[in-house]
């Protein structure tokens, strides 16, 4: 009999492609989402509704699971919550924000180069996290990830860098898709186009999932891509992709006036290390960077060009990137004036 996986979230990015590898691998999986919207058609899973917020619904819908995925726990009483389950183990997705630089700052606070983290280069799992008081997103993920360590069910825990993939409600490399799509033949980046902010392809994020449910225990481990790129190095990657020419210009320092502030405008490398995930539960990526940022491609075009999308903005196709803001992505002419 195959064994049973239940993904709170499982019609999200994440969702989607764990649903996908975990049903690939065998897996007879469940996808519990709270019905606001609909789950993506090519979703490979049995589909429930649960509103999270009611445990006693959730402990019914995952009593006797094998595995419960959990794409969008958030705080200390959701990892309370997930460690009341009758089930036989956790992978839970946090985030990378946790961990804390040399300087005494993480991303939630960064405002500037002075304050932006100080981290090693790659950072591995034993790096500090954020430990304090604030109801914010990093010290709320760090403190999520104490509660279910100290618990008793065996439980991976997956710090994602700057996730990408299908059905992406914030998809990052529409900076640089967009661009190519109306033809812009320059691209001008800020601190000289080197910034480092480590992607997480939800292909490679999904092999991670089921490397853990395969070998279930306790245990925090980064996951990333293989690679990290650059601001610069991405842009030409998607360019290259949609076979589409364009000049990459760069500049010393920080965004001006929002020229340059692509997603991947950090001041200082922000980059993690794949080992401990290799050799804990012998992790391999499945997909580069360039295999990822393709496929990434292929479903942004083709949900723009779905009929039923016929006459509509980008902004209401993809509303989720505005909360990325990406409203403030495309001053043309900002750029040009810029770049003279």
């Amino acid at each position: 009999m195959a064994k049973t996986a239940l993904i709170i979230g499982g019609t999200g990015q994440i969702g989607w492609a764990a649903a996908e590898a975990l049903t690939r691998a065998g897996w007879d999986v469940t996808a519990a989402h709270r019905g606001a919207n609909g789950p993506p058609p090519d979703l490979q899973a049995r589909v429930v509704t649960v509103d999270r917020d009611d445990t006693a619904a959730l402990a019914d819908a995952a009593r006797g699971h094998d595995l419960v995925v959990d794409t969008v726990a958030f705080t200390p009483d959701h990892g309370r919550q997930l460690l009341q389950l009758d089930v036989g183990s956790l992978v839970v997705i946090s985030t990378a924000a946790v961990y804390r630089g040399s300087n005494g700052s993480y991303l939630d606070i960064a405002t500037d180069e002075s304050s932006f983290p100080d981290y090693p280069v790659p950072i591995d799992e034993d790096w500090p996290t954020v430990d304090n008081e604030e109801a914010t997103y990093s010290p709320l993920k760090a403190a999520l990830e104490r509660v279910l360590l100290a618990g008793e069910l065996p439980v991976s825990i997956l710090r994602a860098g700057a996730i990408h993939g299908p059905h992406s409600p914030g998809l990052r490399e529409w900076y640089y898709i967009k661009r190519a799509l109306d033809g812009r033949r320059r691209c001008v980046l800020a601190w000289d186009g080197a910034g480092r902010f480590h992607h997480s392809s939800t292909f490679n994020l999904a092999a991670l999932v089921v490397a853990c449910a395969d070998s279930p225990g306790s245990r925090v481990l980064n996951a990333v891509d293989d690679e990290a790129r650059t601001d610069a190095q991405i842009a030409q990657t998607i360019f290259e992709v949609m076979e589409h020419q364009a000049e990459i210009v760069t500049f010393s320092g920080p965004p001006r006036d929002n020229v340059g502030a692509s997603p991947w405008a950090v001041a200082k490398p922000f980059v993690l290390s794949m080992a401990k995930a290799s050799r804990e539960v012998g992790y391999q990526p499945v997909v580069s960077y360039r295999e990822a940022v393709q496929r990434d491609i292929e479903w942004a075009l083709s949900t723009l060009r779905d009929p039923r999308h016929a006459g509509q903005s980008w902004q209401e196709i993809f509303p989720g990137m505005l909360a990325f803001g990406a409203a403030g992505w495309f001053d043309y002419p900002a750029e040009d004036q810029f770049a003279g």
